[in-house]
């Protein structure tokens, strides 16, 4: 983006955010005391300090009553058996809670691919056979990470190279009966391009793992990422953010549910309405600050295809947010983190069933 241009879309959006109401910045729903119907639930990277294998964070999250787990990585199994991941199912059954699979980054050009589970195919169809073990109906994945977006001929030739590796797979996935979930993940993706994704690889088979947080990394108001991408979603990670202006642009902290500028009520409302059959599931990461420093020049290079009207309302949200600060352990830093995220992840929990009034579908 030339810099005269880069000025006048600044002013645009600029314009454009001051004129956006308060209350509709991301409220879209009705005030309304009626039960939110979703099945609610965590991924086990919430609360990752711990180090849980995949029984433990099962037994975990019956303590919670929740009705969902999501496994995010490969490498929270004891095994990749048979045996091993069928019990795991019957586990899961006898407890009432419903697993949902899901690994790393699947884009073999991606700035961080890793090769540890094979080729991107082989390591998609692991996957697959993974969460058609667990009774898993998806697989979550991502593309790959904001670096990517600077990376030689920009995100749209990772989605590129994304889309391929998602064909080559495609008869698996329906054998399977399992569909590919995959996620706006750690500022790769605005929720347009991740559909522009899903769309080119096929909706009969892909959908996407929509993530509210991630949102915030790639200047997108949760609401405006959810509206784009409710009808397509069939997983999900969610957590509130705080948003507030620095003299280079803003720095975006996420937090847990309730703590952060995110129209939670609204924002669950509105999931139920666009994606009924999928689980909401809250992925908690909290307490660090990352900057998002748009009005430096350089800031912009990879991020060309940002589009004002949608930055506008980021920055709407931007001006109402408030700095907060960052978790500083003390003590044993080990047991600091892991007390902190179970925190911070129950809290959450509790947010949702006593503030959101979340209720099993």
């Amino acid at each position: 983006m030339q810099p005269a241009s880069r000025r006048s879309f600044m002013k645009t959006a600029a314009a454009a955010a001051a004129a956006i109401p308060v209350a509709s910045s991301t409220a879209t729903a009705a005030d309304t005391t009626a039960p939110i119907k979703l099945k609610l639930g965590f991924d086990n990277f919430s609360i990752r300090a711990l180090g849980w294998k995949a029984g433990a964070v099962l037994d975990y999250a019956a303590t919670q009553k929740v009705d969902a787990l999501l496994l995010s990585d490969l490498d929270v199994y004891e095994n990749h058996s048979d045996a091993y991941l069928k019990d795991l199912a019957r586990k899961a059954k006898d407890l009432g809670i419903s697993l949902y699979a899901g690994t790393g980054g699947i884009c073999p050009s991606g700035h961080r691919f890793d090769k540890k589970w094979g080729t991107a195919e082989e390591h998609l169809r692991l996957l697959i056979r993974i969460a058609s073990l667990i009774g898993s109906p998806v697989a979550r994945c991502y593309q790959g990470f904001a670096e990517d977006r600077r990376s030689e001929g920009g995100i749209f030739a990772r989605i590129k190279d994304t889309v391929k590796t998602l064909k080559a797979i495609k008869s698996s996935a329906t054998d399977a009966g399992v569909k590919i979930a995959v996620e706006n993940h750690a500022g790769d993706m605005q929720a347009w391009e991740l559909l522009t994704l899903i769309d080119e690889a096929g909706r009969d088979f892909t959908g996407c793992t929509i993530d509210s947080g991630n949102a915030t990394w790639t200047l997108e108001d949760p609401m405006q990422n959810l509206e784009i991408l409710g009808p397509v979603t069939l997983c999900s990670g969610i957590r509130d953010s705080m948003i507030w202006e620095d003299n280079d642009g803003c720095q975006v902290q996420w937090t847990a549910m309730g703590d952060g500028i995110m129209d939670s009520k609204a924002y669950a409302r509105r999931f139920a309405e666009l994606a009924p059959n999928a689980p909401f599931i809250l992925e908690i990461i909290s307490g660090f600050a990352r900057p998002s420093s748009y009005l430096k020049p350089d800031f912009w290079q990879g991020y060309e295809s940002v589009r004002a009207p949608e930055f506008a309302k980021f920055l709407a949200l931007a001006k109402r947010g408030k700095a907060i600060p960052s978790f500083q352990p003390s003590g044993d830093r080990k047991k600091a983190e892991q007390e902190y995220q179970l925190a911070q992840l129950e809290r959450s929990i509790r947010f949702c069933r006593d503030s959101l009034n979340i209720r099993p579908a």
